[in-house]
């Protein structure tokens, strides 16, 4: 199901204020800092493919289907801010920042990469000292595995 990247922030949103308990339209359009009118906006189009229930003036529901999708948004936006942040030392309100942007863009392939190089980073050994040495060695164990058919 393809969303807009505002939708698929709305969602992101009441996934993580959803953890902090009942969920409404104000409260969305507090942390995105946008109107009311624009959230309930976005509630209708979320209600019309299934995502999200929602009575008038009601809390907000995501739906298992809304979860799934809101889950694997927060997903990338993780997998981006842990890689800007551990592997490329950016500050982390510019990886804030910036994996907000990505994670709307970024395509499942290099997704799959993306993750398999930060966790072969957390994993790496002491004699895979620096990014190029640590680089080099996570390509060619990412090359080595998938053509083994080994997973990622």
């Amino acid at each position: 199901m393809q969303l807009s990247k505002s939708l698929e922030d709305y969602l992101e949103t009441i996934l993580l204020l959803s953890g902090e308990g009942t969920v409404r339209v104000s409260d969305v359009a507090e942390r995105l800092n946008v109107k009311k009118p624009s959230v309930v906006a976005a509630v209708r189009q979320l209600k019309e493919r299934s995502l999200l229930v929602h009575e008038p003036y009601g809390d907000l529901n995501l739906t298992d289907a809304g979860r799934q999708v809101a889950g694997e948004v927060y997903r990338r936006h993780q997998t981006l801010f842990t890689f800007l942040t551990e592997v490329l030392g950016v500050s982390s309100e510019l990886a804030e920042e910036d994996a907000c942007c990505l994670e709307h863009n970024i395509s499942a392939d290099t997704m799959e990469r993306l993750v398999s190089f930060i966790e072969f980073v957390q994993r790496c050994p002491g004699s895979c000292d620096g990014p190029s040495g640590r680089l080099g060695k996570f390509a060619s164990d990412y090359a080595r595995r998938k053509l083994e058919g080994e997973p990622g």
